[in-house]
């Protein structure tokens, strides 16, 4: 790795991920701090599951490692099981970076650990334990498959992870044999990052993560929440009041609603914009021509596809812990539409930046596209005008979540 040196008064922060290559908000938010971190003065090391970027970290002062490994779902069944339970060789490279580079004022950041780093990372990181944070994007700390969500039944999960019910019920959705690979997986993971080590802590995303986490054994003391930053997807604000759209933004697997939102919309006659690759779902656009599908869209050019928008619709089966599109649309001027399974739900009904709506079914969710499509223009100007001001929001800036992450650090090296 390249040197990169801190500017005076400022230290050495490693980041370690699964990947280096952002597919999702993970490892979008770890390297969006690996490059604001180096532009306040930081000297920053990523170090990252895969085979690497290419050069574009180097390229920005950032020291990058590439520990040269591949997703699970890219691997054979043989290797992804071994190396996906406990990768010893990839804990072994980090620790050895560790032991040679480590020094009292260095601040460890995991990210993203279950695609590629395993358990193995966490017992790399134990003898810094102390000046180690973890991110909890999900809940994989926790549970088993990461979302507290039965995928058989399509409910919401509210067993104790481990517990005899969880071990005795197939929640998986691939196969049973897939949940007892993952209850191995958190067993070793257990051992790894237990309360024997004296870990900085652990980074939620909001309150509302700090019970399920606790539930599956994280220690509550340890949970720091730190609110996702978010930008708008527009400079100026969408005129939400003079739309009729609605719209999606994000990929389209299966728990994410999407067909019922489809559904929905044609039970209750509105537009509908789906913005976002139908791969996972290719048959989507065939059986309702009457949406609009735009396929994968660049980041930068979403915002072009909301200006005859009335409100995004967020219509996910499952709890996940947030909603980095529901943030960057509402930041937007978009009224959101909440599924009421997600955590976020509460935030946006109780600041009045949007509506919790039952997305269970597409009767149910056509009730409130229907209720949407009704409320009165002065309303949704109302709900648009504070969601563009973001002065009573459920997100931070970047640079707010910057100035976080940094009060953070300089607390675990001061204690190291």
């Amino acid at each position: 790795m390249s040197a990169a040196g801190p500017a005076p008064g400022k230290g050495r922060v490693v980041i370690l991920n699964d990947s280096s290559i952002a597919r999702g908000g993970a490892t979008g938010l770890a390297l969006m701090s690996a490059r604001m971190l180096r532009a306040r003065g930081h000297a920053v090391s990523f170090i990252s599951g895969d085979t690497g970027d290419g050069g574009a970290l180097a390229a920005e002062g950032i020291e990058a490692l590439a520990l040269g490994g591949r997703l699970l779902l890219d691997r054979k069944r043989i290797e992804a099981v071994r190396s996906g339970l406990y990768n010893r060789a990839m804990g072994q490279r980090i620790a050895a970076e560790i032991a040679a580079r480590d020094t009292a004022q260095t601040v460890y950041h995991l990210h993203g650990w279950s695609r590629i780093l395993s358990p193995a990372v966490f017992d790399a990181l134990r003898p810094v334990a102390a000046r180690t944070y973890v991110h909890a994007h999900d809940y994989f700390l926790a549970c088993p498959n990461g979302i507290y969500f039965d995928y058989r039944r399509g409910e919401v999960c509210g067993r104790v992870p481990l517990s005899a019910s969880c071990l005795g019920t197939n929640c998986d959705r691939r196969s049973y044999g897939h949940k007892l690979w993952r209850v191995l997986r958190q067993r070793a993971l257990r051992r790894a990052f237990g309360p024997g080590a004296p870990w900085a802590g652990v980074i939620s995303l909001g309150p509302w993560m700090t019970e399920p986490l606790a539930r599956g054994g994280v220690p509550e003391r340890l949970i720091t929440p730190v609110g996702n930053p978010a930008r708008a997807f527009t400079t100026e604000r969408v005129r939400a009041e003079a739309a009729e759209r609605f719209c999606y933004i994000g990929r389209t697997e299966r728990g994410k609603g999407v067909r019922t939102l489809c559904e929905a919309a044609r039970l209750a006659g509105v537009k509908l914009r789906v913005i976002g690759d139908t791969a996972l779902q290719p048959d989507l656009p065939d059986a309702f021509p009457e949406v609009a599908f735009t396929g994968w869209v660049d980041q930068g050019d979403i915002g072009r596809h909301l200006a005859d928008c009335r409100a995004l619709v967020v219509p996910s089966r499952y709890p996940e812990p947030f909603g980095l599109v529901a943030a960057e649309a509402s930041r937007s001027g978009l009224p959101v539409l909440i599924s009421d399974v997600m955590p976020l739900a509460r935030e946006v009904a109780d600041r009045r930046l949007g509506l919790a709506v039952n997305s269970r079914s597409a009767e149910a969710l056509a009730d409130d596209l229907r209720r949407a499509a009704a409320l009165p223009a002065a309303e949704l100007r109302d709900i648009s005008i504070r969601a563009f001001a973001a002065e009573d929001t459920f997100s931070l800036t970047p640079e707010a979540w910057m100035d976080r992450l940094e009060a953070l650090y300089a607390r675990a090296a001061g204690a190291g």
